[in-house]
């Protein structure tokens, strides 16, 4: 099986410029954990803006929502994986290197996402069907 088997083609991203408070409150609207934050210009990395990375700013350094955009805390760049790759190469990368979910891109372009819940969702649907 293949990430492109497995991954989210409906991804919901993020300006760097957006204001950490409005960033989210379109986490907590949309029901994400975590943000893709889009590229400055073509050439650029993608990143990913997650509850983790907020904690740690607003909580853990007492930084102030209201100063922050998301350019301010957000990890970057974001680990990203091919389509084509295999879903045990990239399951044993997100354990080695624990990491909850890969942006999955297509010549430095966002195709979709894929996360470990992904993985375990289609595993379990797999011993669902062996089951029938």
């Amino acid at each position: 099986m293949l990430v492109k088997d497995v991954m989210r083609t409906d991804v919901i991203t993020v300006s760097p410029f957006t204001s950490l408070r409005d960033a989210i409150a379109l986490m907590r609207e949309k029901n994400l954990q975590s943000i893709v934050v889009d590229k400055k210009d073509k050439h650029d990395a993608y990143g990913m803006l997650t509850y983790t990375t907020v904690l740690q700013e607003i909580v853990a350094d007492d930084g102030d929502i209201d100063l922050l955009n998301v350019y301010d805390v957000y990890a970057k760049p974001a680990l990203t994986v091919s389509k084509e790759l295999n879903i045990k190469v990239v399951a044993k990368m997100m354990v080695n290197q624990k990491y909850k979910r890969l942006l999955v891109t297509e010549s430095n372009e966002l195709i979709g996402i894929i996360s470990m819940t992904d993985i375990v969702d289609t595993i379990f649907d797999m011993v669902d069907a062996g089951n029938t």
